[in-house]
């Protein structure tokens, strides 16, 4: 016994409760698993979406909405999907042994995560090769003196000399003679050098969706190192990646605050960041504004991804994932509204300096990242620095949502088939998803790759999204039961879920992303890029990739439900919904209560293991007590001649 209460990592003397899955791996310590979930919530879309979100839509009177959605869906959301992957310590497939017909939801949040994690780490190439780009003395997106420029391009930095000399030559081309036409030019024609550098040089974009032209070369380079990257971080799985967080969760918030400190001392940001919070109360009206404030905490917070019930899976049984819903949910929000003032610092010293509205260069999405933003550090003192700097905070905000989107492929992958061979071997598996990952990325590389990048970005993980979080909710409050739940995670935390979470659960959430569901539907507009129309065959492909994901539900439960037991519809519907008998604790020491019954047949397997490492001093009396449970449940508690 004191050898078994060693080997399990008990306190001689306590009682044995191993809180350790020795077969399938946990995180090094809860530090690990938070600064995770924290990259895995904290992504790009905190830097180039929330900003502009907010000051599309009032401001400070934004953050109104936007508390109280991630107070009433957010948190709730998170906090269920961690309960429900720690519960069982499964990945996204695994846990729906708790209603199999619904394992079509896990296939689907895996269809998701790899369409996500294909365009995700074509994002993160791009923002290695600017780094890459930005060693030099002159960033290369300055001026205007480039063989990639055009007559159009007018630079915000006046360079000297021979330069100067073109660029005037370039200026007059484009402004005319008459002042007011200057005026007029400068608004609304002015190309700048870092967007014919992103054009032109970097995409060589091609003039439709359809006309791939040449693969990119440097690209590829890229996202060759962006896969090899994140492959060396999760070779070990949760061991390896759990340490390389230290870094990449952390590491981020110190450049935002190198880059905050530096904004706010330039002239012209108290306008910028005036612009980004100044509050316009009548907004608060607008649904729509609503119906952003809720998507954003949905998406960002990567809910029904699959990633939050993987990464809780590898917790210790009894960790505190209340806690940990409240820490990463709060910390997620608070990281984009001090983007907000990193961001807007720099676009109203750029707009100060350009002599236009801040509105003028505000933009989200790659717009921001690789266009508006580089423009502006030209114009601060040894920008080569700054650049490094903000593009290896994006490699690193990209990188800690990548490590988790593949770690729930592999996961899924390894829990579905369950061999000791694939336990062992589950860094093949890691390669052999990234080699995937990086081949099906090809495509994204070529000069028509930003074109395919954003139809993803737009349809693969939109309201499919919502879809798949609905009917999880569903299954779990409605179809497996609200009152078993409550138990289960009581048994987990030692304490029952709050009430405002168990109403939230079975009613507020669903009812609010029900809400975004038709927000969504209701303000669809095609998806454009710039001037560019998306033609009709492409927005084609783009509904069939959201679908793909939310049609894996009713095919794989139409399947079940044919395999199900029963001699009527409804006799192998009901059969079909009810709980594995697998389906509980993973670890037997945990399965009490009725997860432990003698009467069920997954006593067989986890009873004599139980009774192995607590009673091994009394094996008698355990026989006999056995015995005697056997014959009861033959002879008291069975009904059926079967048994």
């Amino acid at each position: 016994t004191g050898l078994c209460s060693i080997l399990n990592g008990a306190v001689p003397g306590e009682p044995v409760k191993t809180d350790k899955n020795s077969r399938r791996g946990n995180w090094g310590n809860q530090i690990e698993f938070i600064l995770t979930s924290v990259g895995y919530a904290v992504g790009l879309g905190n830097v180039w979406r929330f900003p502009y979100l907010c000051y599309r839509n009032g401001g400070g009177a934004f953050m109104f909405p936007y508390f109280i959605m991630l107070v009433f869906c957010g948190i709730p959301l998170f906090f269920l999907e961690l309960s429900f992957g720690q519960f069982a310590s499964q990945g996204c497939l695994g846990v729906w042994r708790i209603s199999p017909m619904f394992k079509g939801v896990g296939y689907g949040m895996m269809v998701v995560s790899t369409y996500i994690g294909i365009y995700y780490n074509v994002v993160i190439c791009i923002a290695f090769y600017y780094f890459f780009s930005s060693m030099t003395n002159l960033l290369p997106w300055t001026y205007c003196n480039n063989p990639w420029n055009t007559p159009t391009c007018n630079g915000v930095v006046t360079p000297t000399g021979i330069n100067n000399t073109l660029a005037n030559v370039t200026r007059s081309l484009v402004t005319g003679a008459a002042e007011v036409a200057v005026e007029v030019v400068n608004k609304t024609k002015r190309t700048s050098p870092s967007e014919e550098y992103w054009k032109h040089y970097v995409l060589k974009i091609s003039d439709d969706i359809g006309n791939f032209g040449e693969v990119r070369l440097p690209i590829l380079g890229c996202l060759a190192v962006s896969w090899v990257v994140v492959f060396l971080c999760l070779i070990r799985g949760v061991k390896s990646s759990g340490k390389v967080v230290y870094f990449t969760a952390t590491f981020p918030y110190v450049v935002l605050t190198i880059l905050f400190i530096r904004g706010i001392t330039l002239e012209g940001a108290v306008t910028g960041i005036k612009y980004y919070l100044t509050p316009q109360w009548h907004k608060i009206l607008d649904a729509k504004v609503w119906g952003d404030a809720a998507s954003q905490i949905f998406y960002s917070l990567g809910c029904a991804w699959g990633g939050l019930i993987t990464m809780a899976s590898y917790n210790k049984f009894h960790n505190n994932c209340y806690r940990d819903s409240i820490i990463i949910s709060i910390t997620n929000c608070a990281t984009s509204v001090y983007a907000g003032f990193v961001i807007f610092s720099i676009l109203g010293f750029m707009a100060h300096h350009l002599n236009v509205d801040v509105s003028e260069v505000a933009d989200h999405g790659p717009g921001l990242a690789f266009v508006a933003y580089p423009e502006a550090l030209t114009l601060l003192p040894i920008s080569p620095l700054w650049s490094l700097l903000f593009f290896f905070m994006l490699i690193l905000l990209g990188l800690g949502t990548q490590f988790c989107l593949l770690e729930t492929l592999v996961t899924a992958i390894v829990d579905e088939i369950g061999t000791d061979w694939i336990i062992r071997n589950k860094t093949v598996v890691t390669g052999g998803v990234a080699i995937v990952g990086f081949l099906l990325g090809v495509p994204l590389t070529t000069q028509a790759g930003i074109y395919w990048l954003l139809l993803m970005d737009n349809y693969a993980a939109s309201f499919s999204l919502v879809i798949i979080s609905c009917i999880m909710c569903i299954c779990i409050m409605y179809v497996y039961g609200h009152k078993k739940y409550f138990k289960d995670v009581e048994m987990m935390l030692g304490f029952p879920p709050p009430i405002f979470f168990r109403v939230c659960w079975r009613f507020v959430s669903p009812i609010i992303i029900s809400f975004i569901l038709i927000f969504t539907v209701i303000q669809y507009k095609p998806i454009t890029y710039n001037d560019y129309v998306y033609p009709g065959w492409s927005l084609a492909i783009g509904f069939l990739m959201a679908m793909s994901s939310v049609t894996c539900i009713p095919i794989y439960a139409l399947y079940k439900i044919s395999k199900s037991e029963g001699t009527t519809f409804l006799e192998r519907l009901k059969n079909s919904c009810k709980a594995d008998i697998k389906w509980g604790p993973a670890l037997s020491e945990h399965r009490i209560g009725h997860y432990a019954a003698p009467s069920s047949e997954g006593e067989v397997e986890v009873r004599p293991l139980k009774e192995e490492l607590k009673e091994k001093e009394d094996e008698k009396r355990d026989e006999i007590s056995l015995t005697i449970q056997g014959s009861n449940g033959s002879t008291a508690h069975n009904t059926t001649p079967s048994a």
